[in-house]
């Protein structure tokens, strides 16, 4: 009568139960590729944003997140401020966090 389907036969009894110490290994693996994957590379992102932003002085020639460039023209350190000179009529106040890269000197002259 089973001309196309085989018969189902019991299968053998499995071996006893992990312990969970596989589950352990997997956990510490996925914990690994996490640190190395995602953490430590924001980490160091941030570290370098950190020491650029530290790093802003007077006449440095900056891009903002917003895609501005300017020329800083006055630091306030006391409240993490910095004024930046569009053009010679033009200076706006941003956050030091607002800046993304400190371009090199006679950019804003090429542009």
């Amino acid at each position: 009568m089973s001309l196309f389907i085989s018969n189902a036969h019991a299968q053998a009894a499995g071996g006893p139960a992990d312990s969970g110490f596989g589950m352990l290994i997997m956990l510490g693996v996925f914990g690994l590729i996490f640190y190395f994957m995602l953490y430590r590379p924001q980490a160091k992102r941030v570290k370098e944003h950190k020491n650029l932003i530290a790093s802003i002085s007077k006449g440095d020639e900056v891009l903002t997140q917003g895609g501005m460039v300017g020329k800083v023209s006055k630091v306030n350190e006391d409240k993490d401020f910095i004024e930046i000179a569009l053009n010679d009529n033009t200076n706006i106040v941003i956050q030091k966090g607002a800046v993304s890269a400190v371009l090199p000197k006679g950019t804003m002259k090429s542009i």
